[in-house]
């Protein structure tokens, strides 16, 4: 399977300097990457890879294009991650090997299911009924979509995925839990990756929504009614609790937690591991947790952070003593 540079730059744009004939055979890691391979650099502080690198041609952008001329055949784009993200896709569709469309013999659509005739549905995945699955949307395999929920165009959903499982829902009954049922579905836009072994639960009354292009990686639990906006982003092992709201063009870290019922404003960007207890009303990024530490020093730090409160009552009653340096 090979690429032509100049053919890449015919399709993607860019500008080429050296070689249109030039063969690549294979995308690559900078550090890795041999001749006939085509790798990428983003960063300006690591442009020691680009000297040392075997690649036969290197994507950068313009603030390095004279360096990456001098060591050989290079491609300068304004954003040369979005340029190798899109040289991915173009490899991808001259060579193939993704997923047929159809329904895997394996497969259960039940009745009253709607599967369009672009879609994939994996081995051994289930569509309930009520159930619909957009125009070249990919269901790989062992995905579940649960009764009347609704996938959009374009989707990809890993393997492993539970698409309108039971919301965690519950009422106290002298002791004991009894059930509130689901009687909402979820509603999937366009455009939206979900990743392995995902769960996004149906809503106990109004819906849950991922609008479009939202991306979810492995390992991630939407409970029941939250509403996540277009294009915000989260990565592997996030926890967002019932009801939240969270904005548009968002990202959460690794292993973030969103409490329920809370509001998160577009543009809001959470750091990993961070557990978000308040609502954000405005754009940015925020951080929360607890900086790692040897347990002994952790331990003391924790127990100071408990009596903080005090402290600032003694503070106070302190200033008050004070004379007042504006008189």
């Amino acid at each position: 399977m090979t690429l032509r540079t100049g053919a890449i730059v015919q399709a993607l744009g860019g500008e080429l300097f050296g070689d249109a004939d030039r063969i690549v055979t294979r995308l690559a890691p900078l550090e890795h990457a041999r001749a006939g391979e085509l790798s990428f650099l983003v960063n300006p502080r690591l442009t020691h890879l680009l000297a040392e690198s075997q690649a036969g041609c290197v994507i950068v952008g313009p603030e390095l294009a004279e360096v990456a001329r001098g060591r050989g055949d290079c491609i300068v784009a304004p954003n040369p991650h979005l340029y190798f993200a899109q040289v991915t896709q173009l490899w991808r569709r001259v060579h193939g090997g993704g997923p047929r469309p159809g329904i895997h013999r394996s497969a259960v659509v039940e009745e009253g299911a709607f599967v369009d005739p672009s879609a994939s549905v994996g081995a051994l995945s289930f569509v309930g009924r009520g159930a619909r699955i957009g125009a070249g949307t990919v269901l790989k395999e062992r995905v579940t979509v649960g009764e009347d929920c609704i996938i959009g165009a374009r989707c990809l959903v890993q393997s492993g995925a539970v698409i309108g499982g039971d919301g965690f829902g519950f009422a106290p009954d002298e002791g004991r839990w009894a059930k509130i049922e689901q009687l909402g579905a979820v509603r999937i836009g366009d455009d939206v990756e979900i990743g392995a072994n995902t769960c996004i639960d149906r809503g106990a009354l109004d819906d849950t929504v991922i609008e479009d292009g939202v991306k979810l990686d492995n390992l991630i639990q939407i409970g029941h009614n939250c509403h996540i906006g277009r294009h915000t982003a989260m990565a592997g092992c996030v926890g967002v609790a019932g009801s939240a709201r969270i904005g548009a063009h968002c990202t959460v870290g690794g292993a973030g937690m969103i409490l329920g019922h809370l509001s998160i404003a577009d543009h809001v960007h959470i750091s990993s591991a961070s557990i978000v207890t308040r609502s954000i009303l405005k754009p940015g990024h925020y951080t929360g947790f607890f900086p790692i530490d040897e347990n002994g020093a952790w331990e003391k730090n924790a127990a100071t952070l408990k009596h903080i409160h005090t402290l600032r009552d003694r503070l106070k009653r302190l200033e008050r003593l004070l004379p007042d340096k504006t008189e």
